[in-house]
């Protein structure tokens, strides 16, 4: 399959942790910033192949794990309504919010829809003009282009029971903010190709040079994640510090204009907080005044929500790579799949989660003489 077999191939993997185990003469902290990418890391090993020297930190590039507490409670609150169709994609519906999750919502009699796009629930609402229709809008720059076009599409079609909870984050105020805390032993990312394929890499030279860290763009298949590493240590071991595109097949360097365009249109930058972590400034989008209409929390007034954190949880420390998943004490026992403490524990992109489905269950370093990452 194109773009799949080519890039697991397990003899280009070889030389290229070869040529990493060449080249590294000391020991570096990276980052991968993207969730999707943590997956990959640990369903093919790729960690426990790298060099000692080479430590890959999770960073929190999960969309689902850094919604803030207190808007899944308003997303509770909401779908609760008995006026309200509440849509969402499969994977916010188990996340925890204060003492319940939009499953129990749905239990309880709440109208909640599992859906595969946010036209869909612009659908639902041209279907149902009697009742007030609202999609949950979450996740980074990937995923805001088409919830921006969904509320353009309601305003231009005249759709006024259709409104949008939004919590969108964007992720170069949040490599800012990684490097900026007192605790911080990263130095170097691999920023998330799929992010740069929308916005470009035009945010990022000026947080390399300020930070003094490279940057390297890159894709979520084992040879890509390989071959980011491979730049980025290069480049460390050189003691650089640009921003390189290893992602080329998806990314251009202006990113893509009309999608960049309706965020533009669509939305404002704003203050976010995110979950685990805090306020980061200029790190979200809100609906801007044009739009402001369809913003389901001005539209339900749900703005004064108190949020109360399990304190066994610790995916705040584990979205900040100051802990690994199996780390927690509660890991793999209070908090499961089945049942999560945390947002990390629940979304198909979390680091614990990831850590529990392939079996990371203890501290103890896996062996490194595996020769395969297939």
């Amino acid at each position: 399959m194109k773009y799949i077999d080519e890039f697991q191939n397990p003899d280009l993997a070889r030389r290229l942790l070869d040529e990493i185990h060449a080249t590294v003469t000391r020991p570096w902290a990276l980052m991968e910033v993207c969730g999707g990418q943590t997956h990959s890391i640990i369903r093919h090993g790729i960690d426990q192949l790298l060099p000692d020297q080479v430590e890959l930190i999770h960073g929190p590039g999960c969309p689902v794990c850094v919604t803030p507490l207190e808007v899944i409670d308003k997303a509770l609150e909401i779908a609760s309504r008995p006026e309200v169709i509440f849509c969402s994609f499969g994977d916010m519906l188990r996340v925890p919010g204060t003492g319940r999750d939009l499953f129990r919502v749905r239990g309880e009699g709440g109208d909640v829809r599992v859906v595969y796009s946010p036209l869909d629930a612009l659908t639902i609402a041209r279907q149902n003009p009697d009742r007030q229709v609202v999609f949950f809008g979450i996740g980074f720059e990937t995923t805001a282009p088409p919830n921006a076009m969904t509320v353009y599409q309601a305003r231009r079609l005249g759709v006024r029971n259709f409104s949008l909870l939004v919590s969108h984050v964007r992720v170069p105020p949040a490599i800012e903010a990684i490097m900026q805390s007192p605790s911080c032993r990263v130095q170097a990312f691999l920023a998330a190709g799929h992010v740069c394929s929308v916005m470009g890499v035009d945010e990022y030279p000026e947080l390399a040079e300020r930070h003094r860290v490279p940057i390297v763009v890159t894709g979520f298949e084992p040879l890509d994640i390989l071959e980011g590493v491979r730049r980025t240590v290069a480049q460390l071991e050189r003691g650089e510090h640009t921003v390189d595109n290893a992602y080329p097949r998806a990314v251009r360097p202006e990113g893509n204009q009309a999608a960049k365009a309706m965020l533009e249109d669509v939305f404002e930058v704003t203050d976010r907080s995110w979950r685990g972590i805090g306020m980061i400034p200029g790190s979200g989008w809100r609906l801007s005044p044009k739009y402001r209409e369809y913003d389901a929390e001005h539209r339900f007034s749900v703005e004064d929500i108190r949020t109360s954190e399990p304190a066994e949880c610790r995916s705040g420390e584990v979205l900040q790579g100051l802990l690994k998943p199996h780390e927690c004490e509660a890991f793999g026992t209070l908090c499961t799949p089945r049942t999560p403490l945390g947002a990390t524990m629940v979304s198909s992109e979390g680091a614990c989660a990831a850590y529990y489905l392939y079996r990371r269950l203890d501290i103890s370093p896996a062996p490194r003489e595996a020769t395969s990452v297939v």
